[in-house]
């Protein structure tokens, strides 16, 4: 894929009947932390805004885990990510596939110039994940299985008000 791509990671609080569900194995991405039950939500987004790539993992869970993952498709393009993407290796591996990576210097990192015209385009994946936490099902898990939440989001994705709009419509007004 080339472009612009945005990575980010969002909280989602999971109802307390979210977790426990019976005869099912393997995790369902409910983390624990001291805020309660947590869902994380990673999203890829292109230059307009649009959903890419999305993984869940535990809300306990660091951006980094799901990172190489999620940007393992994109290939010559730029990649807009905040500061806890600010790894060494991964931004040497998104170079050596071509991409610019513009993110943003961690306090603890050695810095590194910051392209501040490309770093405003991070904005789309916020923007995104606003839309999407505007659907009662996302914003608060009530699934006890992570496959269900996870086709919510794909469901609320794809509604009219996240989708971006179409270049070039024009709206008539009487």
């Amino acid at each position: 894929m080339t472009g612009g791509f945005a990575i980010d990671a969002t909280i989602v609080r999971a109802h307390q009947d979210a977790s426990g569900a019976r005869g099912v194995s393997g995790g369902q991405e409910i983390g624990r932390s001291r805020g309660g039950p947590t869902t994380k939500v990673h999203a890829v987004v292109d230059a307009l805004g649009n959903p890419v790539r999305i993984v869940l993992t535990p809300g306990q869970a660091h951006e980094m885990t799901v990172a190489r993952e999620l940007l393992a498709p994109i290939h010559g393009a730029y990649v807009t990510a905040d500061s806890a993407y600010s790894s060494a290796s991964l931004i040497r591996e998104l170079e050596q596939r071509g991409c610019e990576a513009v993110v943003a210097n961690n306090p603890t990192h050695r810095r590194r110039n910051l392209d501040a015209h490309l770093y405003r385009e991070r904005f789309l994946v916020e923007a995104f994940f606003q839309k999407l936490k505007r659907h009662r099902r996302v914003a608060m898990r009530f699934e006890k299985l992570a496959k269900n939440f996870l086709a919510c989001v794909q469901l609320a994705m794809r509604a009219p008000r996240v989708r971006a709009p179409l270049a070039g419509v024009m709206v008539n007004r009487l």
